[in-house]
């Protein structure tokens, strides 16, 4: 990680945006005289908590920081209700590029990918109670950055956020921060699930999240992780002995007597387990992630592939291919603003599946579709 020597004397400046210093401004923090705290700070005017958050409409980008000339984000704090983790889609742009290197629904960005709360401690991804998420991962740009955040819902939404940053200092040798999403909703049959495809240039690979919905009884976790780095063809350089073991666990994660246990580390953990609840909720699901910061995996020019299985267990002690909700985020560093990705989340692809429909009254009004 960058400036490990917190004592080094800097020559970059911090700077912070947030609706109240719109674009960081010497001295623009706190001059609003309009915004979502006007009503209540009538009392006490500017100053005072008068623009402390920013109102998406439905169907709109709004853009959290337009960032001119070099420097690194450091740090972002960001959070809504829960309801939007999986309507919202988060946005980086670097060095003026009109695709993003960072294109991933929000609650997975911050390891939440399910909608619902869980504590994650970790090196670069912290969410603390009840849905303050942090990113510490270093977003380094030489002539400009931009994050947006769009909402797909039918719904505004109010979201507080405040997106600190160096400008100035050496990025030179920096490569550029990349964040990819892809879910398979149901995997196919004997298929492997696709996390990362398509990367040229140079660059390392820096990070997994998956939220994983299992869609059968038994044990989930067989699978494989395999890296297809530089010459790789048909087979890969780099493959795990499980699912649970490329996360730093082992035996199912199962705790005799306490069955899946959660646990947060600096660089790997699974802090989500969602059982059900004997109604809607039918299925377990996973959260999972591994930060790969003392490690990283290197390639030089390519990654063309790196994939996950979805292996049980059958008779005979043979192995099950299961058909999951795999839900997958892979971060990088490349050594340009923009790589091959998949098609951008829209609100379809992004929906979870609770089967939670409200029951209607049908003697007043037409039912409502449920808000996912």
């Amino acid at each position: 990680m960058h400036h490990s020597n917190i004592a080094g004397l800097r020559r970059a400046q911090t700077r912070s945006i947030s609706p109240e210093n719109f674009d960081g401004a010497i001295g623009g923090g706190g001059r609003a005289v309009d915004g979502t705290g006007a009503a209540a700070s009538r009392d006490l005017g500017v100053g005072w908590k008068v623009s402390p958050s920013v109102v998406v409409k439905a169907g709109q980008t709004f853009d959290l920081a337009r960032i001119g000339g070099a420097g690194r984000i450091t740090h972002i704090w960001i959070t809504t209700h829960k309801d939007n983790w999986r309507t919202l889609v988060l946005r980086a742009y670097w060095d003026g590029a009109e695709e993003p290197a960072v294109e991933v629904p929000y609650g997975d960005f911050f390891c939440h990918g399910w909608g619902e709360f869980a504590q994650v401690s970790s090196q670069v991804i912290a969410a603390n109670p009840f849905g303050g998420f942090n990113s510490y991962w270093p977003m380094p740009f030489r002539t400009g950055a931009r994050l947006t955040i769009e909402n797909t819902s039918v719904v505004d939404v109010v979201v507080y956020y405040q997106v600190t940053y160096e400008q100035g200092g050496d990025v030179a040798d920096d490569g550029y921060f990349h964040a990819q999403w892809r879910r398979s909703n149901v995997l196919a049959h004997a298929a492997t699930h696709t996390i990362l495809e398509g990367i040229e240039g140079r660059g390392h690979y820096v990070g997994t999240y998956l939220a994983w919905g299992v869609n059968s009884n038994g044990w989930w976790g067989e699978g494989e992780l395999k890296f297809y780095l530089d010459a790789d063809e048909e087979y890969p350089t780099i493959c795990g002995t499980g699912t649970e073991d490329y996360f730093g666990g082992a035996w199912n994660f199962d705790v005799p007597g306490r069955g899946y246990t959660e646990f947060t580390t600096p660089y790997l953990g699974m802090p989500q387990v969602i059982r059900p609840d004997g109604l809607y909720v039918s299925q377990q699901r996973f959260g999972m992630y591994r930060w790969h910061l003392p490690d990283p995996i290197v390639f030089h020019e390519r990654m063309s592939k790196v994939d996950v299985q979805a292996l049980g267990w059958r008779s005979g002690w043979r192995y099950l291919p299961l058909q999951d909700d795999i839900a997958s985020t892979a971060v990088f560093y490349l050594d340009r603003p923009v790589a091959n990705r998949p098609p951008a989340p829209d609100a379809d692809a992004m929906e979870i599946h609770l089967g939670s429909a409200p029951v209607p009254d049908l003697g007043s009004e037409p039912p409502r579709a449920p808000q996912g």
